[in-house]
């Protein structure tokens, strides 16, 4: 047995002196920040006041852990003293306290100096002020559970714990807090960015600028080594209380295990990650001391002087704020700067330029604002068209109701990355949740609750904020907002699994539908409406057949890789590694779609689109517009399409068991190869699309549907199983032709269409909830009477397209290639759908039959 005594077996000296290493480096950042608003700036903020809070919880949490490795911190159990166990708990009771104030105090001063960084700049105020809201009320919520840890609270500070008492472990605590640390990490880095890329600085100046802002990365690095060691630790803790037959590994500890041991590391990095935070929040107001002791530093005088003869001086746009920092402003350097400041100011109404902030005093003339959108060398050039450090493109792309094929290639191949994201994540998610249930024993009814929250948030997110943000700011704001939950939602995965809790679970799974669906609700119009009106329902199937790709490729990654030792609540967490760096990457792409031109369509141009068809979409069916009606019918055949879509894949595995196929595959087999199939009538749709009319497309697969649900009631065996994937064959294409369509002649209305579509997704949450009950008491087979009538409803729409002479013109798409009166033939469509798709040059006729209105009504996001 190994002598727990020796050195190597005590971490406390690593704790003790990583710790007290960083609390000195963070003290001195503090003074160094206080010097230069005390004695350069003369003027002391909210922000100053709330870092000095910030470093004074910090004090406490690092002295408690130093003084914790002097009682046993870092040591086994058994080499803890007896008299050394009452001091200890005290000490670990203080630091699991702490932890969450001081983090919060750090970043409500930061966010409170984003508040100073622009004055009327409406929604990063309003998202740092969300921000803000979040980080207060979460740092509330957990450091209220880490007081209130044990019940009754004065069982913290027992050992042994009396036996009527129940504690929460303090590393579970740690990381169950973890995503909100991250996306707050995440939003107080990438908050500011699209203020500050809209200036244009010299080389040295923007340099500084990057790296000044760009401090929180290390922060977030360092939270994501933290949560590494906590994983670690819970693991640890779990694997330990599970040897001693625990009968609730997750929420209580009822066994003292080797907590001072295994935990160690964790608290260390926590004060790492406190420290470091003080330091990066410091940073900013340094420059101006800096400034005053080292001018060269942070100045480029053959820069200046060489722009200040071009008179190219870096220029703001008119649409930059210039009370930037106001806070941090260095003043006038008159030859004695203090006579004329006998005071340090706390009140706001000395408000600064921002290029105080940013330049340096030599540089005041060099620098200059922007009076109007263009200056002497710039004349004629539109303010919106800065760049973003020289190297990205911010000109606002053509509308894409006047693109041409060749012209909408890049923005569809970018939103079809986004098609390829959502079916990934909606096959690891499935994956996921058959493996939580596995874990954590759930009936039937939880699995089916987790399912319908999924889908429920569609109708939520498309008709609340969803439609808001694509109404007022358009495609690109909708794709971020969407992504940005999205990501949210994959990192509340963590503290699910960490806790084995269902009503996690079910809130994660919640949070990712709303992300999913106001992407969903801004990426179906925009393919179909980028490009030549005509091939709207190819281009859709065919971007929705990038998604299936995803919803084949993720499952089998899941379940052959990532998920396929989870078989344990321990070896659930390790896997939430994959969703962090989902999560990661989801944040880096809305980043980038801030910058990518992404183009857009106001309602002036839609309607503009619809008014080339006037007549035609002003029928009426019964009194009502046809467009109306159409959409109507529309929605409810959606509705009703991804409601026995989703009965069908509920049931799928269940099914496959139960038709006794001579195959030597397992279910899942069959379901890859199902997926497949509907991957492939996908494509195969894309291609129909351009030889036949969309509405008979959709009216065989509706019949194909109905058939084949039908024969699945009946047969057995692999004919049973053949028919079983022959019908996600017929359901690949539907989706998106009735999408296509109803958005057809729509014009203003057209993003209100969009998300009542999007809504109508949310019939996944209600028939595979019908369909249970009756695979319950009749068996699986007659359950799928359900799913014939619910087809048979959604036919309706179909039927209507084929037989109202009004719906057909409305719906079919318009020749505008070939001479009036010269009817056109199915391989002449054919040949130039294929060029419109794949590589059709540029011509005059690529144009849709609309002409460019200039006007745009989108509101800015955010300039």
């Amino acid at each position: 047995m190994a002598d727990h005594s020796d050195a190597s077996q005590n971490r406390g000296p690593v704790v003790l002196a990583v710790t007290t290493a960083l609390l000195v480096a963070s003290s001195v950042f503090v003074i160094l920040r206080l010097v230069s608003r005390i004695g350069v700036v003369r003027k002391i903020s909210w922000d100053d006041y709330f870092i000095i809070l910030a470093w004074l919880i910090a004090f406490g949490f690092s002295f408690s852990i130093c003084w914790g490795t002097s009682i046993g911190l870092g040591r086994h159990e058994v080499d803890i003293k007896p008299e050394w166990r009452s001091s200890l708990k005290k000490s670990e009771y203080a630091f699991s306290v702490l932890y969450n104030p001081a983090l919060m105090a750090t970043k409500t001063s930061i966010l409170l100096f984003y508040l100073t960084l622009s004055k009327h700049q409406q929604v990063f105020r309003w998202l740092t002020v969300a921000t803000l809201v979040v980080v207060n009320a979460a740092g509330t919520a957990l450091t209220a559970l880490n007081i209130f840890q044990c019940h009754p609270v004065a069982a913290v500070f027992k050992d042994p714990l009396p036996s009527d008492a129940t504690c929460t472990d303090i590393v579970t605590l740690y990381l169950s807090s973890a995503p909100v640390n991250i996306i707050t990490d995440l939003a107080i880095l990438f908050l500011p960015m699209p203020i500050l890329t809209g200036m244009r600085l010299p080389r040295k100046q923007k340099i500084i600028l990057i790296i000044t802002f760009s401090f929180g990365v290390f922060v977030a690095v360092v939270d994501v080594i933290r949560i590494a060691y906590l994983q670690s630790a819970s693991v640890t803790r779990l694997q330990q209380v599970g040897s001693n037959n625990a009968t609730n590994t997750n929420s209580t500890v009822g066994e003292k295990g080797d907590f001072s041991w295994y935990a160690s590391l964790s608290f260390m990095w926590s004060a790492v990650e406190v420290n470091v935070g003080i330091l990066c929040a410091c940073v900013p107001a340094l420059k101006p001391l800096v400034s005053r002791i080292l001018p060269s530093l942070l100045t480029d005088k053959d820069e200046s002087s060489e722009k200040s003869e071009l008179g190219l001086a870096g220029t703001i746009g008119p649409k930059m704020d210039m009370d930037m920092a106001a806070a941090h402003r260095i003043p006038s350097i008159p030859d004695s700067p203090m006579k004329k400041t006998g005071h340090v100011s706390t009140g706001d109404s000395d408000d600064m330029d921002m290029l105080d902030f940013l330049t340096t005093p030599d540089m005041v003339n060099t620098v200059t604002k922007a009076p109007t959108a263009t200056t002497a060398a710039t004349r004629g050039t539109r303010a919106d068209s800065l760049t973003f450090f020289d190297f990205v493109n911010m000109k606002n792309p053509k509308s894409m109701v006047k693109m041409s094929s060749k012209e909408s290639y890049f923005p569809l191949a970018l939103v079809t990355i986004l098609f390829f994201l959502c079916g990934s994540a909606y096959g690891l998610l499935d994956v996921l949740n058959s493996q939580f249930q596995l874990v954590a024993h759930m009936s039937t009814g939880q699995s089916i609750a987790l399912h319908g929250a999924y889908f429920a948030a569609y109708i939520i997110g498309a008709l609340t904020f969803g439609r808001l943000i694509f109404k007022k700011w358009g495609f690109k704001a909708t794709f971020i907002t969407g992504l940005c939950i999205y990501g949210c939602g994959t990192l509340v995965f963590w503290p699910s699994a960490v806790l084995t809790s269902f009503p996690a679970f079910l809130v994660s799974n919640f949070i990712v539908g709303l992300g999913l669906s106001t992407l969903e609700i801004a990426a179906n119009p925009f393919i179909a409406l980028c490009g030549p009106p005509k091939y709207a329902e190819a281009r859709l199937n065919l971007s929705q057949g990038v998604q299936a790709v995803g919803s084949i490729v993720s499952p089998l990654l899941a379940k052959r890789v990532l998920f396929k030792k989870v078989l344990d609540a321990p070896s659930l967490i390790d896997v939430q590694w994959t969703y962090l760096g989902i999560a990661l990457f989801v944040v880096l792409l809305a980043v980038a779609f801030y910058y990518l031109p992404i183009p857009e369509a106001s309602d002036d141009d839609l309607e503009e689109v619809a008014e080339r068809r006037h007549s035609v979409n002003s029928k009426e069916i019964v009194g009502v517009k046809v467009i109306y009606v159409t959409l109507a019918l529309g929605v409810f055949s959606q509705f009703c399409y991804v409601g026995g879509q989703e009965a069908v894949a509920g049931l799928f595995q269940q099914y496959v068991v139960s038709a006794k196929s001579s195959s030597y595959l397992v279910p899942f087999d069959f379901q890859v190869i199902g997926h497949t199939a509907f991957a492939v009538g996908r494509f195969l749709s894309a291609f129909a699309g351009l030889i036949v009319k969309p509405r008979w497309i959709l009216l065989f697969l509706f019949a194909g549907m109905i058939v084949s649900s039908a024969l699945a009631m009946k047969l057995t065996g692999d004919a049973a199983v053949a028919m079983l994937v022959l019908l996600l064959f017929f359901e690949s294409g539907v989706f998106s032709i009735i999408y296509a369509m109803c958005l057809r002649g729509l014009g203003a209305h057209t993003k209100t269409a969009s998300a009542l579509l999007t809504a109508s997704i949310s019939g996944g949450a209600i028939f595979p909830v019908i369909a249970e009950p009756v695979r319950s008491s009749r068996g699986i087979q007659y359950s799928f009477c359900v799913v014939v009538a619910i087809f048979a409803f959604g036919a309706i729409f179909p039927l209507y397209l084929n037989v109202m002479a009004p719906a057909k013109r409305q719906v079919d798409p318009v020749e505008t290639h070939h001479s009036p009166g010269v009817p056109s033939s199915p391989s002449s469509r054919a040949s130039r759908g294929f060029g419109a798709v794949l590589r059709r040059k540029k011509t005059s006729a690529d144009l849709p039959t609309t002409e460019h209105v200039e006007g745009n009504n989108l509101a800015p996001w955010p300039d």
